[in-house]
């Protein structure tokens, strides 16, 4: 059942799911928008990447971050009470940590800005998928499901973690948004 999301003179919500490679957040920012009845922005960094015919660098990964900064004013402008977003600064920070051992200056600013109101921290209890761009499987998916949750911690980030296989996932991610939305005082009504 899909639920219309409309905007009056609420502000606007905004939703991005976080976490590991392949634990399902571009499936659930996707079924999460379609559900709500609202606009999802797609995973930047994935398509550059994978267009870009070399090794990425730490210039290739500080524009992904940039652009999606870009994109949350961009599409804040167009969504109607609630977004959904797949990935943002959280991902790109410890991209940054992990392949390069430093980012910059600017991002861990921006992600304490708190211009999103609810991550939603996908758990690494789904299957791995292989594909060209992803690096991180087995063991490791799981080392890194703890460092975002540290990064959330540490920044002060509100967030729930969404657990389940197939649609039972997106359900759980559902009632999560929907907890949100109730205790923050949009329960019973749209928003």
């Amino acid at each position: 059942m899909e639920k219309a999301i409309e905007k009056d003179d609420n502000p606007l919500i905004r939703v991005v799911l976080t976490g590991a490679e392949s634990t399902g957040k571009s499936t659930l920012a996707e079924g999460l928008a379609r559900h709500f009845g609202t606009l999802y922005v797609p995973e930047f960094a994935r398509e550059y990447v994978a267009l870009l015919n070399r090794p990425y660098t730490y210039d290739d990964v500080e524009h992904i971050a940039k652009t999606q900064v870009r994109q949350l004013k961009e599409y804040s402008t167009k969504a109607k009470g609630l977004i959904f977003f797949d990935t943002y600064l959280i991902i790109t920070k410890v991209w940054f940590d992990e392949v390069f051992h430093r980012h910059p200056e600017w991002l861990p600013i921006a992600i304490t800005a708190h211009e999103i109101d609810l991550y939603l921290l996908c758990h690494t209890d789904i299957p791995w998928e292989a594909d060209p761009v992803r690096e991180n499987g087995g063991e490791r998916r799981e080392e890194l499901y703890r460092i975002y949750r540290k990064e959330l911690e540490q920044a002060g980030c509100r967030y729930a973690v969404v657990t389940g296989l197939g649609e039972d996932r997106l359900r759980n991610a559902v009632e999560l948004v929907e907890y949100y939305l109730k205790q923050h005082g949009y329960g019973g009504r749209k928003i």
